[in-house]
């Protein structure tokens, strides 16, 4: 007896999941072609981006990342930091170390650092979601250099946008230190001292399990930062060209109208829908729109900047999760630890305002907080900014030219011991 044929059932969550992932997929190949030049300039704009400020403002902290937790830096940090992040933030003092290099190299890199944590099995899967919930954040290059100097003029307005943002990340962190805890079955245990032989001792552990030489692994170093590397350059260059065929389809119009009622509520003027909705894809665009909203005053655009810093854009969270999907993290917890740093970096901004920058009675943030010296960290910031923009894309060019021969070294010795 033939049974019939079963046809699948159109109705069920699998099959639309699938409609509406091939009708995504023809829809921006068709705009590919409808609108060529304006993806192939978009696509400039993100390769430019990505060649002369985030590769190789990216490019030494993933390596010198992974050197020193193979030399068992890392362990010897997180054990030091054990006594602080576990009360905190729920999280072993390994993530101490991953909170650290994610502020100062900037994102992916927390997510990165998490993902290889995670992979040695160093935390749980609960601390690891709750740890790249708040590692992950904009670096002081960007915020300073880029946004408050490249875009706003402003110089001052960037230790305003860095407190906003790192003081929103750490809030979102506290927040996150209650997630999971009906899934994760801890074992009451007492917090460790502050011990730098115990500490020493687990670092020397952690070094003799990596038996690798020092030249493979420079080598595997390399390779695996590049190979990150090369992945955000795609999400980048992506992301930029949908961004643009979004606004040339008049797409971004549509959801302008959802945007604005948003930003009424808010008492937020609507000329920053655009750059708000620009701002949920990519950050650069969005916080360049934002700068230069006519009509808008000085405080508003702040307000909309800090929420785009604090969302990341779909570019950025796009990244992160490729990153994850090589582990059992899940996505969700860092996407809605993304709009609650948004959320909360925008109130900030809003409460912190006059306090912090410039008001009716003259005073500075630099004269707010003499003693911190913002003035030279402001300069700093901004001096490595303008050296990436003029000499970033040598640094690329060589990283890219060491990982091909890297590669082409490797696939070599394959060849000779094949034969």
């Amino acid at each position: 007896m033939i049974l019939p044929e079963r046809r699948p059932d159109l109705l069920t969550a699998s099959s639309f999941k699938t409609m509406v992932l091939g009708g995504t997929a023809t829809f921006l190949a068709v705009s590919f072609i409808l609108f060529p030049k304006d993806a192939y300039e978009a696509s400039i704009r993100g390769l430019n981006m990505w060649w002369e400020v985030v590769f190789p403002s990216l490019l030494p902290f993933f390596i010198m990342s992974e050197f020193l937790i193979s030399f068992g830096v890392v362990t010897f940090v997180g054990a030091l930091f054990e006594p602080v992040m576990r009360p905190l933030f729920r999280v072993p003092g390994v993530g101490g170390f991953v909170w650290s290099m994610g502020m100062a190299s900037g994102f992916p890199a927390g997510a990165k650092l998490t993902a290889r944590l995670r992979k040695d099995k160093k935390i749980t899967r609960i601390q690891a979601e709750r740890l790249v919930s708040f590692s992950n954040a904009s670096n002081p290059i960007f915020i300073f250099g880029a946004i408050a100097v490249g875009f706003f003029h402003n110089p001052a307005l960037g230790f305003l946008l860095a407190v906003c943002h790192y003081g929103g990340n750490l809030f979102v962190g506290l927040a996150m230190r209650f997630y999971g805890t009906d899934e994760e079955k801890e074992s009451k245990q007492t917090t460790p001292r502050f011990s730098l032989r115990h500490a020493f001792r687990l670092m020397h552990q952690e070094r003799r399990k990596d038996t690798r030489p020092l030249g493979k692994m420079m080598g595997d170093a390399v390779s695996s930062a590049v190979t990150t590397l090369l992945m955000i350059g795609g999400f980048i260059i992506l992301f930029s060209v949908l961004n643009r065929l979004l606004t040339v389809m008049h797409v971004s119009e549509m959801l302008a109208i959802l945007i604005t009622i948003i930003l009424t509520i808010l008492h937020i003027p609507n000329e920053l829908s655009p750059a708000l909705i620009s701002g949920l894809f990519e950050i650069t665009l969005g916080s360049q729109m934002a700068s230069v909203a006519a009509g808008t005053s000085l405080y508003h655009q702040v307000l909309i900047t800090s929420f785009i810093l604090g969302f990341n854009g779909f570019s950025v969270q796009a990244q992160v999760a490729s990153i994850l999907a090589e582990t059992d993290i899940r996505f969700k917890p860092f996407f809605f630890a993304r709009v609650l740093h948004g959320f909360l970096a925008m109130v900030l901004a809003a409460f912190l305002f006059e306090p912090l920058y410039p008001n009716g009675t003259g005073r500075t943030a630099t004269e707010v907080f003499a003693p911190v010296n913002t003035e030279h960290v402001n300069t700093f910031f901004i001096s490595v900014y303008e050296w990436l923009t003029h000499f970033g894309g040598l640094v690329t060019l060589g990283g890219l030219l060491l990982f091909v021969l890297l590669k082409a070294g490797r696939a070599l010795k394959e060849t000779k011991s094949i034969m």
